[in-house]
């Protein structure tokens, strides 16, 4: 039966050809039967008999060598392959045979253990870059091992599309957010699906849609209703150039976290939730994560736990009272003014009518405008004004002066602080540059009595009080104790326990956001939209200026509406959430992305906690902080049943280019889909891999993801090679590489347990470089063996290029669907050893023993070592040693 050439490809004609679509350009799939006999018949002349080994797959390529095959009972073609294979070919039709197979689509298969794996996922501000590449290839890897490992995976993607971004795009160009916003997405879903990831696209969410939004707002209401939602004016942090408030934690190092301008202070009105609240249990539930100890000590400083006492200095002239928190209360006969923020809402007031008002106003007019970590930094200058107004002490009744200072935040603490110069280096500074009396309540353990002299630097250790009164003689931790209880007792303060972290603040004056659904009445105040108005959507045009108020301000027909409580006119709340609210509930959305609901409660209960979550170090604080402060309100609600979201945390490091992180700011990326156009998909992936543990940065070279293409190459040209060993060839190489196979797979499955990517594929070269160095000696099942062991194990690293060649092994379903290779637990035993034999302290020589050797046979076989007799001839032998696998020790005289 001849073969026939159609449109390009070979087709056999017959009626069982296989339905399944062929694996590549020219190259089909073919069933042929048992007992059948093949002619090949070639178009250079010649022929050979092939007789079958059964029924199997024969894969087959025409080209300029196409050959014919005559059998008697089908035709059949013979592979002629290639030395390399076609990169982008391959990559591209086993991207859509996975598509097509719906391979990474969730299973039903509740009988299997569950495993989530999530990747942080993007802003679709622009084009994925090469660090997107990085934390996604960690994550593909991962979700492929557990799948072949025999789990039922979640591996979700979507879309974190609110946020600054997209406006300021509109405010360039005209073109709308949201049509920039899924036109982004469409490219990256592009991309994404060039690097070969293993995503089910049932569950994709994209924040910036309705029906994803509407349960942000739902969200929102809940925290409402429980008090964790609330509304207060007070200075915030505004970027002049985003034009838009920022959270502490969006302010890095003085400037903004998106485009790093200077960050000052404004007074507004503005959302916050109530964080706060949460601060003990985000800080004690740390313990039980198993998160990189660097993560976890950034959100322990971030909360910042501190345990002391409150202080109450009372204010006459004006009937106010200064509170403020120190850990050192045992230092407050010390203390000798007392120091408020610029920004405390006291100062008016204390200056009103005085001398010295017109100054002070001055002084706070310059100091607002200043970033808290200009301020703040030790090498700053420590500028303050003296107030013209006193504070009385609550233990002495002494009059003590109030100054407005500059190194004083009115968001951490109180925003005033009692200024104790002999025993703080901060005071001690002030207070010399201001001339400000200094007086020693603390003398160092074991320093003598006496007069005290002024002190020549802030003496900041504990010690033993003195000119403290009644608690004269105590030690500093006895004091503390004593003089918190008696500020309790007069009820001036007491002992308290304070943390750096401040709430939330969510309020953002942009329209690219989740509108936050409350309504303004003269009448009824602020008023909830009901759940069943939800969503209050965005209105589909707006007017982008990038100066003022939000567009959505300016728009009356959107603002004014009808108040839910009383039907009078009313208006909408113009301010937009936080893009950090969308992305710190949307793991539970991917769990069931088609519910009614935010999310269904049974498949919460299934899929969460996220099992592994991979994503950057610049989030430590950011978002996996407000993630767990969502996750444990919705436990308290009763939504969820865990109190923390992420188990276990894969952080990775940068991808730096030119010495430089790959910014579109400084001119050094590089284009993820030239690079795989250039190399392919895997050779990309195994770089990344291989270059360096997932934690830390590494430098992109062009020279290394050549060599990755070049290793994969040669994997193709070895799996490819004929099976079948030369006639008379002994397979004197097949325990070594039976261990060397055995070897390898426990290796990788240890290496990628444990995030060890790079000594992965360490592993695999040594494989392949194993199995090339002993072919000519190796049997055939050993061959077999160690190439699908090498194909298997190369999956979840390679994906394209693993199902290619297990094809070419002749298996019809997709490596994908393997079970991960096991070993046999004696090949990972060297059955012999190489053991040092020592004669009076020194390694005389060494010996190849069986590993099994006990220490009597071990010290047998050293002694009956024809070496042996040089060292110990006419000598006696005093001592021997042996620990088997290691040494023999000797000692003769």
């Amino acid at each position: 039966m001849p073969v026939k050439r159609v449109g390009g490809q070979c087709k056999p004609n017959r009626d069982n050809w296989l339905n399944s679509p062929p694996k590549r350009r020219g190259v089909a799939r073919y069933s042929h039967s048992e007992g059948a006999v093949a002619r090949l018949t070639a178009k250079q002349g010649g022929t050979a008999d092939f007789p079958s080994l059964g029924v199997r797959d024969v894969f087959f390529m025409m080209g300029e060598s196409a050959i014919d095959m005559q059998t008697d009972s089908e035709t059949l073609v013979r592979p002629q392959r290639p030395d390399r294979y076609d990169v982008k070919a391959v990559e591209s039709r086993w991207q859509i045979e996975w598509e097509r197979q719906h391979l990474y689509t969730v299973g039903s298969a509740k009988d299997l253990p569950k495993f989530y794996c999530l990747e942080q996922f993007p802003y679709p501000s622009g084009h994925l870059h090469m660090g997107h590449v990085r934390v996604y290839t960690l994550g593909d890897v991962v979700a492929r091992y557990r799948r072949m490992n025999g789990y039922r995976v979640l591996h979700p993607m979507g879309w974190d599309a609110f946020g600054l971004p997209a406006e300021n795009a509109a405010i360039k160009s005209g073109v709308a957010p949201r049509v920039s916003t899924m036109a982004n997405i469409a490219y990256m879903k592009t991309q994404m699906r060039q690097m070969g990831l293993s995503f089910d696209w049932a569950c994709e969410v994209t924040t910036s849609e309705p029906d994803y939004y509407r349960f942000t707002q739902e969200l929102f209401l809940m925290f409402y209703e429980r008090g964790l939602a609330y509304r207060k004016a007070g200075p915030v942090n505004w970027c002049p150039s985003c034009e838009t408030v920022l959270a502490n934690e969006q302010v890095e190092d003085g400037v903004c976290w998106r485009c790093e301008a200077p960050v000052t202070k404004r007074d507004l009105t503005q959302w916050y939730f109530k964080i706060t609240d949460y601060a003990e249990r985000l800080l004690q539930d740390l313990d039980g994560l198993d998160w990189p100890q660097d993560i976890v000590t950034q959100q322990r400083n971030w909360i910042g736990k501190s345990t002391g006492a409150e202080v109450v200095f009372k204010v006459p002239a004006t009937q106010d009272a200064i509170t403020v928190f120190t850990t050192r209360p045992d230092t407050l006969f010390g203390a000798t003014y007392v120091v408020l923020a610029p920004e405390h809402p006291l100062v008016t007031r204390l200056i009103a009518g005085l001398p010295s008002e017109q100054a002070v106003n001055d002084f706070v007019a310059r100091e607002r405008v200043i970033s808290d970590i200009e301020r703040t930094a030790e090498t700053s200058e420590k500028r303050g004004i003296f107030t013209g107004a006193y504070a009385v002490h609550p233990l002495t009744g002494a009059q003590v002066p109030i100054w407005v200072g500059n190194y004083v935040l009115a968001d951490y603490g109180t925003g005033a602080v009692m200024g104790v110069p002999s025993h703080d280096e901060r005071d001690f500074r002030f207070a010399r540059q201001y001339h400000l009396p200094m007086v020693t309540v603390v003398r160092p353990p074991g320093q003598g009595g006496g007069d005290l002299e002024a002190p020549t630097e802030a003496y900041t250790g504990a010690g033993i009080l003195v000119g403290s009164g009644e608690f004269s003689g105590l030690d500093s931790e006895a004091a503390k104790a004593a003089i918190a209880g008696r500020l309790q007792d007069k009820g001036l303060g007491g002992p308290r326990i304070t943390y750096r972290m401040r709430d939330w603040l969510i309020s953002r004056q942009r329209y690219w956001g989740a509108p936050i659904p409350i309504v303004h009445c003269p009448q009824c105040g602020i008023v909830p939209v009901p759940v069943s108005e939800l969503p209050v959507r965005l209105p589909d045009e707006a007017t982008f200026t990038g100066r003022g108020e939000s567009p959505l301000a300016q728009d009356e027909q959107w603002v004014c509406t009808t108040c839910p409580h009383c039907g009078g006119a009313a208006r909408r709340e113009t301010d937009t959430m936080d893009t950090f609210v969308d992305s710190s509930w949307y793991y539970y959305r991917y769990t069931s992305s088609d519910s009614d609901r935010p999310f269904d409660a049974r498949q919460v209960r299934y899929w969460m906690p996220v099992d592994e979550y991979v994503g950057g170090k610049e989030h430590a604080v950011l978002h996996l902080l407000y993630s767990r402060f969502f996750t444990k309100v919705l436990y308290d609600v009763g939504w969820v049943p865990t109190a923390e979201p992420f188990q276990r945390l894969l952080p990775q490091g940068m991808v730096v280019y030119r010495g430089k992180k790959m910014s579109k700011s400084k001119g050094n990326t590089l284009s993820p889909e030239s690079i795989m156009n250039d190399w392919g998909a895997d050779a990309t992936r195994v770089f990344m891999l291989f270059a360096a543990p997932p934690e830390k940065d590494f430098e992109w070279k062009e020279a290394g993801v050549e060599g990755a293409y070049r290793f994969l190459q040669r994997v193709y040209r070895l799996a490819v090679r004929d099976l079948e060993p030369e006639d008379g060839k002994r397979a004197e190489a097949d325990p070594i590489v039976r261990r060397l196979t055995a070897r390898t797979a426990y290796k990788v499955s240890e290496d990628v347990n444990r995030r060890s990517f790079n000594t992965a594929v360490s592993a695999l070269m040594e494989l392949t470089n194993g199995l090339y160095q002993h072919w000519s000696d190796l049997s055939l099942e050993v061959r077999r063996q160690g190439l699908e062991t090498l194909v298997v194990l190369l999956a979840p690293f390679a994906p394209h290029l693993a199902d290619e060649l297990w094809h070419e092994l002749g298996h019809q379903e997709s490596v994908h669907r393997e079970p991960w290779p096991g070993y046999d637990a004696k090949l990972l035993v060297d059955p012999e050893v190489e053991v040092a034999v020592q004669i009076n302290g020194k390694v005389r020589f060494k010996m190849t023993v069986s590993a099994e050797l006990d220490a009597d046979g071990l010290g047998a076989q050293a002694l009956a070592d024809s070496r042996m007799a040089h060292y110990v001839e006419d000598r006696q032998l005093v001592k021997l040693v042996a620990v088997p696998g290691r040494l023999v020790n000797v000692v003769v005289r």
